[in-house]
């Protein structure tokens, strides 16, 4: 399927512009819509050149919806963002009520998949920028502890115990018994990811009351 999807010419071509549902559509998206519909109507009724024809057809009109919806996004991105969304048009189309016109459902699909997409991209901005933070503290702490301030056992004790219950919690069992993510999330019943964020607020908490 993957290969199928790429293999659209998109150099030079011009795509009109398809809406979201709810949108109005231009007459000449209209026109094109119409035709569109036409193709999905055929390749449900068995005809694979017009299901070739019309995922090839779609592969530029989705790609200028990428370009155009997310900016922010690396290329790469948007373009497994076109694959997910030929996939899911792919394994749904038998659901398709083909007395309807074609575009507005596949744009929910797309609107769907472009949610996830970025949904999945801040997941992962965010556990980079906290894997760096929390390996700097890592190295931070293999210092001596009188460097930042921590020679005072019993100053550290207090500030921790002024912590919220998850951060205390978090950085007794990771920390201070130096159990696993994996073990003091089971004794927790935090998930290994809540965990992560709970020691790093923690430490900074520790951080600031301490300085």
């Amino acid at each position: 399927m993957s290969a199928l999807f790429r293999a659209a010419p998109t150099e030079g071509r011009r795509c009109p512009r398809h809406n979201f549902p709810g949108e109005e559509l231009s007459s000449k998206a209209a026109g094109e819509n119409r035709r569109l519909t036409a193709l999905m109507r055929a390749s449900q009724n068995g005809d694979r050149a017009a299901y070739i024809s019309l995922l090839q057809e779609l592969v530029p009109v989705l790609q200028r919806l990428m370009r155009r919806k997310l900016r922010f996004m690396q290329a790469t991105d948007r373009e497994d963002l076109v694959q997910d969304v030929l996939l899911s048009l792919h394994v749904a189309r038998a659901k398709y009520d083909n007395s309807r016109p074609f575009m507005p459902w596949l744009m929910r699909i797309a609107l769907n998949r472009m949610i996830d997409g970025t949904r999945r991209q801040i997941r992962l901005q965010a556990k980079e920028v906290l894997v760096d933070e929390l390996a700097s503290f890592i190295r931070d702490e293999t210092r001596d502890p009188a460097e930042d301030g921590y020679g005072d056992p019993e100053a550290l004790r207090q500030a921790v115990n002024l912590l919220p219950s998850r951060q205390r919690e978090a950085i007794e069992l990771v920390k201070l018994r130096e159990l696993s993510l994996k073990e003091a999330a089971d004794l927790s019943g935090m998930s290994m990811g809540a965990l992560k964020v709970s020691v790093h607020r923690g430490i900074k908490s520790l951080r600031s009351s301490l300085a």
